[in-house]
Order: structure tokens, then sequence, then C-alpha cells
């Protein structure tokens, strides 16, 4: 009795092991083709540095307007310093002989990550499959490319939006006696988590359509949890040690709560599942 009790959580510790065997044979074959293109990621993540980036076009265009609109004003804050500050080369710094190669390691997996997604996706679907009915199983397609952009529109969006400001913010603090020096793993370190972090939040609506699907949680469970979802987001947030970031982090995330709200409304499984099996 005992036996046939244990056979099906074996098997999914088999299967599992199967799946993860192939997720980290994918991962490393990708990880070969990225470290081909691992020092444009690091010359792209190094761009900030610069304090060029689309918060200074942004601050350029207020500015004139300010000038046009109030002259006064602008002489008054010398915000003309502001407009025409020269662009510093900032450098990031190594203090051990085998770092940047570590570093240039740490980037190939995770660009390897992103490249296998439809990969991972795909295997993690094979995973859940068997919980799913006939119907649902049909979706594989959708599912491993909506998962896939997703997690990319995340991680895009931390890039190219998100980075700047942090990076920009930590660089107003310099000053004649205090000058940036930034470590190159703790820089880069700091970077590849908040890009793992901002995909996976954005994969938030694709778990709460697989767990509506599945019958686990509906919209009207969600809905009530508003609080207890904007504490958590605070708490994951609350890791992180400065405040732009944890505010950075906690509002997307919440956002994206907000979203898997509308779309276990939208995509929930409609019947209960006894209705369905009849």
């Amino acid at each position: 009795m005992r036996e046939n009790t244990a056979m099906p959580f074996i098997e999914h510790l088999v299967e599992l092991r199967r799946r993860l065997i192939i997720i980290v044979v994918a991962v490393v074959i990708g990880m070969g083709v990225s470290w081909n293109f691992s020092s444009d990621v690091l010359n792209f993540v190094e761009k900030p540095l610069t304090g060029k980036t689309y918060l200074t076009e942004i601050k350029k265009r207020v500015y004139d307007e300010v000038k046009l609109r109030y002259p006064g004003v602008y002489q008054r804050y010398q915000l003309d310093r502001e407009v025409t500050a020269p662009v510093r080369e900032r450098r990031l710094n190594y203090s051990a002989p085998l770092e940047p190669f570590f570093i240039q390691c740490k980037i190939s997996v995770i660009a390897g990550l992103i490249l296998t997604l439809p990969i991972v996706f795909y295997q993690l679907w094979l995973f859940i499959a068997p919980g799913l009915t006939r119907k649902e199983k049909r979706l594989v397609v959708p599912f491993v490319t909506v998962s896939t952009i997703c997690f990319c529109i995340g991680a895009l969006f931390f890039l190219i939006v998100i980075w700047p400001v942090i990076i920009n913010f930590s660089l107003s603090y310099e000053s004649k006696g205090l000058q940036s020096w930034f470590n190159l793993s703790a820089y880069i370190d700091f970077c590849l988590r908040l890009i793992l972090i901002f995909g996976l939040i954005f994969e938030l609506p694709i778990l709460s359509l697989l767990l509506s699907r599945l019958g686990i949680v509906n919209y009207r469970l969600l809905a009530r949890n508003r609080k207890y979802a904007l504490l958590a987001s605070a708490i994951i947030a609350a890791f992180h040690a400065d405040l732009i970031t944890m505010f950075v982090i906690m509002v997307p995330l919440y956002l994206m709560y907000e979203v898997s709200i509308w779309v276990a409304l939208l995509f929930g499984r409609k019947k209960p599942l006894a209705a369905e099996a009849a």
C-alpha cells in the first residue's frame, strides 16, 4: 500500500530530474553561444556610468522649458551647469586576478539562460502537463512564447528604464570630496540579480494564468489579498539596502500582481473541476 502511494511521488522526482538535466544542458550550450558577446553586454551595462542616459535628455528638455518660461529661476539656480555638464569617463575596477574572467562567466550564464528560455519554459510545461486537460495541453506554444516574451520585456524594462535611474541616483552623490569607485563584481552582480528579479516579476501574470486554469486560485482570492500582496512586495524589496532600489522593485512587483488579477478574471477557469470532468 505504501509502495503504491510512494511510486507517483518517485516518478515525479524522476521526471523533475530529467527536466532539470535538459535545462542545465541547454543553459550550458547557451552560455557557450553568449560567451562571444558577453563583452558587449558588459559595455551596455556600463553605459550609465558616463552620466549620459535618457534621463539626461529629459532633464535638458525640462531645463530648456524653464529657461524659456522662467529665465529668472534658470539663472538663479544656475541650471545651465546641469545642461552643459561634461561627460565623465568612469571605469569599473577589480582587485582579484581572475575577477574579470568570473564576471564574464556570470554574464554568459545569465545571457545563456535568456537565450534558452523557450527550452526552459517548454520543459516546465512538460512537467506540469499531466495535470492539465487535453484542451489546455494544446496551449504549449502560446505558453512558451508569452512566457519568454514577458521575461525578456521585464529584463529590458530594467536595463533600459530602471538601471540608468539607479546609477544616475548613485552618481548624484559625487562631489569634490566624494568620488565613485565602483567594484566590477559588486556592480555586475547587482545588475544581474535585478535582471532576474524583473524578469520573474513580469512572469507573475503567466503564473496567475496557470494557477487559475488549474483551479488553484481565482480572481476573487487574488483581489481579496491585495493588502498581503502589497506587504509581500515591500518585504521582497526590503532585501535591497537603498530606498531607490526598494521602490523600483516594489512598484512593478505590485503592478504585476494587479495585472495577474485581471488575467485570472479574463482567462481563469470558468467551471469547477467536477463539472469539467463530468
